[in-house]
């Protein structure tokens, strides 16, 4: 079965690529479909993001990173992909998530969303924070995949 990973991944963290992992125990094919949020501002273009997280898994062939636009669910048919992968770290996050589920439900019947909730030790994780770290000369190398890493340092030297 075909699953999708959505999001911005602005950056791409460890979190991320947790969820991602595990999630390919529920799916053959999985898609992370890199999106532009018009509600934020993004620290890397749209093309830098799908660099990054193709580096990350350049070696398996059961992920393809690709771009879209528009409603997710269209995306989803095009794709003919069976459900969603959301990832949740906080109750905050399931109540702006589990409104989405039902969008995209109410749009399209046949779609489902798997919510998944990262390890432990990503609970605290966004790129919010990822960026601030970094911006203030931290270090997030434990944090996000290398390829993101030495992204990060071509920005903040």
């Amino acid at each position: 079965m075909k699953g999708v990973y959505p999001g911005s991944f602005d950056p791409f963290t460890l979190g991320h690529k947790d969820i991602v992992e595990r999630a390919l125990k529920f799916c053959d094919t999985l898609y992370i479909a890199v999106s532009d949020n018009i509600n934020k501002k993004h620290l890397f273009s749209q093309n830098e993001r799908l660099e990054m997280i193709k580096e990350t898994f350049k070696d398996n062939k059961n992920i393809i990173v690709e771009h879209f636009n528009g409603l997710l669910v269209d995306y989803m048919v095009k794709k003919n992909a069976a459900f969603i992968i959301r990832g949740l770290r906080a109750v905050s996050d399931f109540e702006y998530e589990f409104q989405m589920a039902f969008a995209n439900r109410s749009i399209n019947n046949n779609i489902e969303t798997i919510f998944m909730v990262p390890g432990s030790q990503y609970l605290f994780l966004s790129s919010t924070i990822v960026r601030d770290i970094a911006r203030n000369n931290g270090d997030i190398s434990n944090l996000v995949p290398p390829a993101v890493a030495e992204k990060f340092k071509a920005i903040y030297k």
